[in-house]
């Protein structure tokens, strides 16, 4: 049983039933995978097109959905919805040049051609922090190169998971080429071990990730991890420090920091550190924690209880190791999954937050004496999603940010999230690349025909 909860309310929502027909749901996905390929990519990209269309005119209800069912702000839900038509809207207009046949210029035969042919049937494994985008990620190119999907998706995104398949097929999608599924990780694992899905992309935890790679290793199935992170953020100097306290604290908060990509360590100059903190420390005491719909809520709900009260242990045993809680890092009482924003600091390697992922409201502040030692502390994480470095001097900030060990590096900016741009992360963040033409190239087959 899905069962989703509004974490403003700590209310059940909806019950969703679950499936085990893995047979029935590959078998139309198998199907469906004859005639989609078959389809003219034109047409393929023209159902793209349509689908962001519908996100937009529908974005209304699908921001009030993830609004009920994981807590997001309405305008950073309605952020997400726009934020997925682009990546739909964006291959359906680029993506067909990207899969153009090329001609190679190697001599002995009079033809090397190189096309780009999909595999097959897909299982897409997806996260509840942010359940548009995610999806549209993963499925917009695959769609595009005439794979077919099976999509399981996080247990509390019942609502929205049934809203995307709704609004594809209003735009357009054969019913065979995308199916939604309520899946329990079982069912996931026996339907990856099929020989009828070529491949496998997960957002989600290690743990996760873990699990799915085993599985697809042992059947020699194509996977693609998008995992956790646990961002630098490096100051050099600044020309003004409220608002770069404004910028970076508020990033840190948005979606209430459950994002892979979020600046949860902050580094800053040792001269800059108490000022920084106390900037930090007074904008997070003054940001209105409540319901996510109320007018003015600056912070909304966890996804959960659950998820909530794993980030309040986190911090308090943060905390019993010897960290300094600078303010927040409590529980709410009032009913949802309310936590106050936190800010510690005194974070060393010896505590467990130094290298664990805090997926929640919560920045650590480091103070560092040189940029040597600003990049070594970056590096020193087990995750290598994104980073950033910020500084009045963009080119010996972009010199820094060279240095770090990540998929992303970003100068004066974080986390920046567009249809053209790659994404992905290195070491215990993931493998494989998704948008832009990175997108089209982890589950396709590039094939070569020679003529002599």
């Amino acid at each position: 049983m899905y069962v989703t909860h509004d974490p403003s309310t700590g209310t059940t929502d909806s019950q969703y039933d679950q499936t085990d027909d893995v047979d029935g749901i590959l078998s139309t996905v198998t199907e469906g995978f004859t005639s989609w390929r078959a389809t003219d990519v034109a047409e393929r990209a023209r159902i793209l097109l349509a689908i962001a269309d519908a996100f937009d005119e529908h974005a209304d209800e699908l921001a009030k959905a993830i609004t009920t069912e994981m807590g997001k702000l309405p305008d950073q839900a309605q952020g997400e919805v726009k934020l997925a038509a682009s990546i739909y809207r964006w291959y359906g207009e680029h993506g067909p040049a990207l899969l153009e046949p090329e001609t190679l210029d190697v001599p002995g035969a009079r033809l090397n051609r190189v096309t780009h042919e999909p595999v097959g049937p897909l299982v897409g494994v997806m996260p509840w922090n942010y359940p548009y985008y995610q999806v549209a990620r993963f499925a917009a190119p695959n769609l595009l190169l005439g794979n077919t999907i099976v999509l399981k998706h996080a247990s509390i995104c019942a609502r929205s998971s049934a809203a995307i398949e709704k609004v594809q097929r209003a735009a357009g999608l054969p019913e065979n080429a995308y199916v939604n599924v309520y899946a329990s990780s079982d069912t996931v694992a026996e339907m990856i071990a099929d020989p009828r899905i070529k491949g496998v992309s997960l957002t989600g935890s290690e743990g996760a990730g873990a699990a799915v790679a085993k599985v697809a290793g042992e059947n020699l199935t194509t996977s693609v991890l998008e995992l956790g992170g646990s961002d630098p953020l490096i100051v050099l100097d600044t020309d003004d420090l409220d608002e770069l306290v404004e910028t970076v604290g508020k990033a840190r908060l948005s979606n209430c920091g459950q994002a892979c990509n979020s600046p949860k360590r902050m580094l800053v100059p040792a001269d800059m550190k108490d000022d920084f903190v106390g900037k930090l420390r007074d904008l997070y005491e003054g940001t209105k924690v409540g319901p996510a719909a109320d007018e003015g809520t600056g912070l909304g709900p966890l996804s959960s209880e659950d998820a909530r009260d794993g980030v309040v242990e986190q911090v308090e045993r943060a905390v019993e190791q010897g960290a300094t809680l600078v303010t927040g890092g409590r529980a709410i009482d009032r009913p949802g999954a309310f936590m106050e924003p936190t800010v510690l600091t005194g974070i060393t390697p010896e505590m467990d937050a130094y290298t664990e992922e805090i997926f929640g409201p919560v920045a650590m502040v480091y103070g560092y004496d040189s940029v040597d030692e600003a990049v070594r502390v970056a590096n020193d994480t087990p995750f290598g999603l994104s980073g950033s470095v910020w500084g009045t001097d963009s080119d010996k900030a972009s010199e820094v940010a060279e240095k770090l060990e990540v998929g992303m590096a970003y100068v004066n900016e974080h986390g920046t999230t567009m249809a053209g741009l790659p994404f992905g992360g290195v070491k215990r963040s993931g493998y494989g690349r998704e948008l832009g033409r990175w997108g089209l190239g982890e589950f396709v087959n590039v094939r070569l025909q020679r003529v002599h």
